[in-house]
């Protein structure tokens, strides 16, 4: 449950926010790009690299089946809708509810037993088996890990990375409350009082105007609104500097609440400029937008996943991986792509929004849909068995898709499709 609920939000925050600045920002085919060649290089890429790591390994029969029919039919959906050029409110909105629809079959069937009493039987791990492969005790990794630190900051190389990350650590602990008692800093909380109020009013700087004018003390004092929210930071900081010398004993979710909005703030962001940036480096080398949302824009969204997936299955975990490989890019395509749709369509209802056609999107669609089928079939034929052969079939589908999308462009470079 926690798989395709929280996991899927953490893991797919940063495919959630650059979809929203694609669509708010009347870039349709980078959205769509990005969001379908993630959803390919999780499914093949990042499945097939699991599979070399630790393959031949089983997974639940149940849970896999499921998981690739509602991705398949998500993408169907799409599809259709796609090739209509147009999404309206009520189709947006059940792009999401389709995926509240899978999250209630997952509670259902995770609740029913005997659904994975078919020939595959999945290995859980017994109480000997606590110690990573190796014979390494997992209660060692933490006086490992504390050494390798340390030994890490006293060298040149870390020394070096210390200083360079320095300066956005400082910003984001100065903006970002510290929800840890252990790790509260009596300078850090001050500037928190002081700068989230000003964030804050910024995010929702498209509902209030910034330069708004608001009187002041005087009636002929009039003062900006974004000079007022500065001006009472600054007071309330000062008291919290006097008042609290020790970490606060209480107001601890409201600390949680504030440092979740202000992440969602500097991931929200940063989607944008590095859109932004997509955007003007397409302008500069003459690369279709839609290409750059198949590559670029797609590995920097994805490669956590490769990172966190292959991790997993290294120590011994590779069917939960598999697992995450389907539910999370389905979550950014029907809850990220979905809520971006959402707000666009509701900002020009009863008018639909106009989707950028282009070959890539199509090559994208179709290559996403022959993937997950065929993952499917063979995987089911396999006895549900993941074996490394099919690993290198997927790692090479992926290749053979970045050629494809890569002559696609160049052909129809110039090129307008209505």
């Amino acid at each position: 449950m926690g798989g395709v609920t929280l996991l899927a939000l953490g893991n797919g925050a940063p495919d959630i926010f650059a979809s929203l600045a694609a669509i708010g920002g009347d870039n349709s085919r980078i959205g769509l790009g990005a969001i379908l060649s993630a959803g390919t290089f999780v499914s093949a890429f990042v499945v097939g690299s699991v599979a070399m790591a630790a393959a031949p390994f089983s997974v639940r029969p149940m849970p896999f089946v499921r998981d690739a029919l509602f991705y398949v039919v998500a993408v169907s959906i799409l599809f259709v809708i796609y090739l209509r050029g147009e999404i309206v409110f009520w189709q947006a909105v059940g792009l999401m509810a389709f995926y509240a629809i899978f999250v209630v079959v997952v509670i259902c069937t995770e609740q029913v037993k005997g659904w994975d009493s078919g020939n595959a039987k999945v290995s859980e791990p017994e109480a000997s088996d606590t110690k990573m492969p190796g014979n390494i005790d997992p209660t060692s990794l933490s006086t490992v890990d504390s050494k390798e630190n340390h030994c890490k900051d006293h060298s040149v190389t870390g020394q070096v990375i210390h200083w360079l990350l320095m300066p956005g650590e400082v910003v984001l602990k100065a903006t970002i409350p510290e929800v840890d008692p252990l790790k509260w800093n009596r300078a850090y909380g001050t500037a928190n009082v002081v700068l989230c109020p000003f964030f804050l009013l910024y995010m929702f700087s498209s509902l209030v105007a910034l330069n708004q004018h608001i009187i002041f003390l005087a009636p002929s004092l009039e003062l900006p609104l974004w000079v007022l929210v500065l001006v009472q930071g600054f007071f309330m900081g000062s008291a919290y500097f006097l008042a609290v010398k020790h970490p606060p004993e209480s107001g601890h979710l409201l600390a949680v609440i504030v440092a979740f909005v202000m992440s969602v703030f500097w991931i929200s962001f940063i989607a944008g400029e590095l859109l932004g940036c997509l955007m003007a480096l397409g302008r500069i080398l003459g690369v279709s937008p839609a290409l750059l949302g198949l590559t670029v824009l797609a590995w920097g969204n994805s490669i956590g996943d490769l990172v966190a997936d292959v991790a997993v299955a290294r120590v011994g975990q590779p069917a939960m991986a598999v697992t995450g490989c389907f539910a999370g890019p389905m979550f950014n395509m029907l809850v990220g792509l979905g809520l971006a749709l959402t707000l666009r369509t509701a900002k020009d209802f009863p008018v639909g929004y106009k989707l950028d056609r282009h070959p890539g999107i199509l090559v994208a669609f179709g290559f996403l849909v022959l993937g997950l089928l065929g993952s499917l079939v063979v995987v089911t034929c396999s006895g549900f068995q993941v074996t490394r052969s099919w690993g290198i079939c997927l790692i090479s589908w992926y290749l053979f898709f970045m050629v494809v999308s890569a002559v696609v462009a160049n052909m129809t470079s110039g090129l307008t499709f209505r």
